[in-house]
């Protein structure tokens, strides 16, 4: 990754290049970085830009997305007001940082930066190989298969498709379908669409139930019972809080950053009897109404009938190691193969179990495979406990 500074701070550049270890260039305006990169062969780019008059840096910052829209952008300034902060972010930035940033979470804020970047490459080039990776690419039968299926059950079920949109609307207010964005193949960032089952407030009430999160409560009974060379460190004599992820809501970076480095094992939020579920929520959640308009991602080529699940994008960072990425060289899918293998037997799985049943459908998925998989799901998609 090259790094440049945009400003006329004459000792910022050089404090950079200390902490990195690594040389900053310097470029005045913004006439000046073009000229520079220009001369550049790097695609991953990470810009150091001088706060200074709000209006100009906004235009400055436009341009530069415009030019270079895989450049991870940093502004430089001392305390911000909310509705500036707002703006700088509307206009393209990617943080904040002042002058008193210390080594360690410089380095640690750049390393996300560096995984930006490399990520955003890869979605925005998914049939090319970066970095000596190899890329999934869907067999023509599969992608035969999922718009043969998915255009006839949209038509099929094109009846229970309305009744489900006038039964959400007339119980809540709120959009009907929740669109979220997900990680599926290839690191292939999508909207990916649910029928809404929660409240149009459930992300306000995720602080009051996050010591419901199943996942974590059974993370504690294991730590528990385990020999004390193994049990999880704690801080402040408790459990590390993981980060609670769901359909409906995603948690602040803020508390994701703070907790990632002890939250691995708990990627996936589970809640049993979850108030902020609609009656018709539960409903459409238990008979797996609720997933029906992926069938439009489906159709679309951002999903296939099966495959992983894809992944919420803060669950997804999670699984960037060599020993879990080979799960995102497959189809991102409407049911897959840890559905049916645990789901009917009250949905036991703990979150190293799925991680591994994703790598061994990469490996070894097929026709015979998915026709299987298809014919269990009909018989495992009623499930015993609401979750």
């Amino acid at each position: 990754m090259e790094y440049i500074f945009l400003g006329n701070h004459s000792s910022l550049p050089q404090r950079l290049e200390r902490a990195l270890n690594q040389s900053v260039l310097e470029c005045l305006t913004l006439t000046n970085f073009c000229q520079v990169m220009e001369h550049l062969n790097s695609s991953s780019i990470c810009v150091f830009l001088e706060k200074n008059d709000v209006h100009a840096d906004q235009d400055t910052i436009r341009k530069l997305r415009q030019l270079y829209s895989n450049a991870y952008i940093i502004l430089f300034g001392r305390s911000l007001s909310k509705e500036d902060k707002i703006a700088y972010i509307k206009a393209g930035v990617n943080c904040v940082i002042t002058e008193e940033i210390t080594k360690e979470d410089l380095l640690r804020l750049l390393a996300i930066a560096e995984d930006f970047s490399n990520k955003k490459a890869i979605n925005e080039k998914p049939n090319e190989v970066i970095g000596g990776l190899s890329f999934f690419r869907l067999p023509l039968w599969k992608r035969a298969f999922d718009i043969v299926a998915s255009l006839g059950a949209i038509i099929c079920l094109s009846p229970v498709f309305i009744l489900t949109a006038i039964a959400i609307e007339l119980e809540s207010k709120g959009s009907v379908v929740y669109k979220s964005k997900r990680v599926g193949s290839n690191y292939k960032i999508f909207d990916f669409y649910k029928f809404r089952s929660m409240y149009p407030d459930a992300d306000k009430r995720l602080a009051e139930y996050r010591t419901q999160n199943q996942y974590v409560m059974e993370a504690e009974e294991l730590s528990s019972s385990a020999p004390a060379a193994l049990q999880v460190a704690t801080v402040n004599g408790q459990m590390p809080s993981a980060v609670l992820f769901s359909d409906n809501f995603s948690t602040n970076e803020q508390d994701y950053l703070k907790n990632k480095s002890t939250e691995r094992a708990n990627t996936f939020f589970k809640m049993e009897n979850d108030p902020r579920i609609t009656r018709v929520g539960q409903f459409i959640r238990k008979y797996s109404i609720d997933e029906l308009p992926q069938l439009f991602n489906i159709l679309k080529g951002d999903m296939s009938v099966v495959g992983n699940r894809p992944l919420p994008i803060y669950e997804a960072e999670q699984l960037t190691s060599d020993s879990y990425i080979e799960r995102f060289m497959a189809p991102s899918g409407l049911t897959g193969l840890w559905q049916v293998e645990k789901r009917g037997s009250s949905g036991k799985l703990s979150p190293e179990e799925r991680k591994q049943l994703d790598i061994k459908y990469a490996r070894t998925f097929s026709f015979a495979l998915d026709m299987k998989i298809i014919l269990r799901t009909f018989t495992a998609f009623i499930q015993e406990e609401n979750v």
